[in-house]
């Protein structure tokens, strides 16, 4: 037992006064005569020993009154369980993820957990409130009341490295309890392991009762027709979906086109046939789940076209003209003695076609073509010298040429999910007429392959950078090496080589992404481009690159939706912002990963857990009643007790 005011305690010294005035009561006796002597005899013997009797209690219920008084004034308490962390802060990690729709048994999760707070956190309770965009440090529940009332969902996903990362920023020599809100939705073992500090973790894992939802994921142009384009929406069902899920398709809020689409797999395709022109829509599907990801904005720009560039021999350049045709492509080819460098950086994909030798000038004006957005194609020539290409590589990534092999080689495999072939075909295909080359040279580096020999080594890479992309075969594709220009796989990979700079692709967005893209617009120094729709405007960080500006957008928008890229009041291109998609599944909760930690029912529980083992048990309103009970002790001896 410990006292709050132990210097009280020398009070106690004052037992002394009603020990002295009992033990040395003087009192005078006078002397009474009786006629029965005998008798008067026996009364006074009864009467003294039932006085001194009264004299020990009363004294005794006195001290002990006193005592307990000033007891009671020290205010004596046992120590709490936990007095340690009694001076811990407290940090509320609350996760507002798009998951946080889900609803539960009292609604969603997100508005239920906000009135939670509303409701147990204790008015005088200072804390810190960290959600996935907010952060409130050192606050109270009066002071953001307003805040968590508006608090809406953030298209950022809960990310608990960040998000510690600032709680360990907070510089404090006190401990830190953390009360975790979260679904776990997505939570995977190195996220979990951010948690493992020294503070006093708690978790609150809200469940939702549906999990079951149905996404719409991507849009992609799937076949270029002469007036028409053919795209397919890629939509992801996670639980169990019995039922059809209507599809809508919109263009500038205008309904095109609406079928139903039911689920035999966790992903399928559908497709729709558009105008091949200008559009500015999104597709909206009818779930009655998450409502975030029912929703898919994308935009395609008025068809322009493409300008491709030869430097090689023309003769064994002749299958590209077959490729790109003026319909949808500017083509030119070139021999290296008459190429004008300044033509590259007017292109969009440039071609060398088995040059002997790259000179160390065209080094550097196809770097530059390339950092502002350019495709460039690298096929080697039969006699190109390793070093050569080697220097060339350098520059674009890490990719690396070994000398050449004159070994016969099959190529066999298809990357089916690179960008290059992920719209060519409809499923995978086992086997196909595969092409072989005579020689070739081994190409080494990280950089993925697009396509592959039956030994595994690569016949075509590809270093993807944010604007454009360096595709790099390892053997020459003339006739007397390979049969490459008579098999069916010649046209869709050179012409998605040449495609994919973003003309005409489908522009969908993901916000957060921070994916930079171009617009092909002349503007000055003080000129700058901004970005609205009828609801947000905001202006992007820019890079003017000659004739082409460089956008990146950070966090922006911070809402979904179609947006145009205005130059002044001049609309140069549309393009659309969609959330993220990682939230979707719900079925993915991994409450396994929280085996280490303390994961609590509600916010009740851990306030009341919080205050009983961190409060004092204070007794001295016990000593007080002990104080009562003597002094009622000592009225009833002295009416009772004779």
């Amino acid at each position: 037992m410990q006292f709050k005011h132990p210097e009280i305690l020398y009070f106690l010294f004052l037992l002394v006064i009603p020990i002295i005035v009992h033990l040395f009561q003087l009192r005078r006796f006078k002397k009474e005569y009786f006629t029965n002597v005998r008798i008067l005899k026996e009364l006074s013997i009864q009467t003294r020993k039932s006085s001194k009797l009264k004299k020990w209690l009363l004294l005794a219920t006195r001290c002990l009154l006193l005592a307990a008084l000033i007891i009671a004034f020290a205010q004596p308490f046992f120590n709490a369980k936990d007095s340690k962390n009694v001076t811990n802060e407290l940090y509320i990690i609350l996760d507002n993820s798009f998951s946080m729709q889900a609803k539960g048994k009292k609604g969603e999760l997100l508005k239920r957990t906000i009135e939670n707070l509303l409701e147990q956190v204790p008015e005088n309770q200072s804390f810190s409130l960290i959600t996935n965009s907010e952060t409130y440090w050192d606050t109270d529940i009066k002071s953001i009341r307003k805040d968590l009332q508006n608090l809406t969902y953030s298209p950022t996903a809960f990310s608990p490295e960040s998000i510690m990362a600032k709680v360990k920023a907070r510089k404090s020599v006190y401990n830190k309890d953390i009360i975790v809100i979260t679904d776990a939705v997505g939570l995977g073992q190195k996220q979990s392991k951010s948690f493992k500090t020294d503070f006093n973790t708690m978790f609150i894992i809200p469940e939702a009762e549906q999990k079951s939802n149905v996404s719409a994921d991507s849009v992609y142009i799937k076949q270029t027709l002469e007036n028409f384009y053919e795209i397919g929406l890629k939509l992801s069902s996670f639980g169990s979906c019995e039922s059809a899920v209507p599809v809508a398709l919109y263009n500038k809020n205008k309904l095109i086109a609406k079928t139903q689409v039911t689920f035999d797999t966790k992903n399928t395709t559908i497709s729709f046939t558009i105008p091949k022109e200008e559009f500015h829509g999104f597709f909206q599907i009818s779930d009655n789940r998450l409502p975030y990801d029912n929703v898919l904005y994308f935009s395609i720009s008025k068809p322009e076209k493409i300008k491709v560039l030869c430097v090689g021999d023309p003769v064994k350049s002749a299958f590209l003209s077959k490729i790109y045709t003026a319909a949808e492509f500017t083509y030119n080819s070139y021999t290296l003695a008459s190429l004008d460098y300044n033509l590259l950086e007017k292109q969009d994909a440039v071609v060398l076609n088995e040059l002997a030798d790259i000179p160390q000038a065209l080094h550097t004006t196809l770097k530059s073509f390339v950092e502002k957005g350019g495709n460039l194609v690298i096929i080697p020539a039969p006699e190109a010298n390793v070093s050569n290409l080697n220097t060339t590589m350098a520059i674009f990534g890490n990719v690396t040429f070994s000398p050449l092999l004159t070994i016969e080689k099959t190529i066999t495999k298809i990357a089916f999910g690179h960008p290059l072939y992920r719209s060519v075909f409809e499923k995978k295909i086992d086997n196909f007429q595969y092409p072989k080359v005579k020689s070739t040279f081994p190409v080494g580096g990280n950089a993925p392959a697009a396509l592959s020999f039956d030994d595994q080594s690569a016949f075509l890479k590809a270093v993807q950078n944010p604007l454009s992309s360096v595709y790099v075969f390892a053997a020459p594709i003339n006739k007397d090496n390979s049969n490459f220009q008579n098999s069916p796989l010649i046209v869709p990979t050179f012409y998605n080589m040449a495609q994919l700079v973003g003309k005409t692709s489908v522009s969908s967005l993901t916000i957060g992404e921070n994916l930079p893209i171009l617009i092909d617009v002349a503007i000055s120094k003080d000129e700058i481009v901004n970005i609205r729709n009828s609801e947000q405007q905001f202006i992007p960080v820019q890079q003017v690159l000659n004739n082409k500006v460089k956008l990146t957008f950070a966090d922006n928008p911070t809402k979904a939706g179609n947006f145009t890229v205005f130059k002044k009041e001049a609309p140069l291109k549309n393009i659309s912002f969609n959330y993220g998609r990682s939230e979707s599944d719900l079925t993915s909760p991994n409450n396994a990963l929280l085996d280490d930690f303390k994961v609590v029912d509600n916010l009740e529980t851990v306030f009341n857990t919080l205050q009983t083992n961190r409060t004092n048990n204070e007794i001295w309103k016990w000593f007080v009643i002990l104080a009562l009970l003597f002094l009622l002790s000592e009225l009833l001896i002295q009416k009772f007790v004779k």
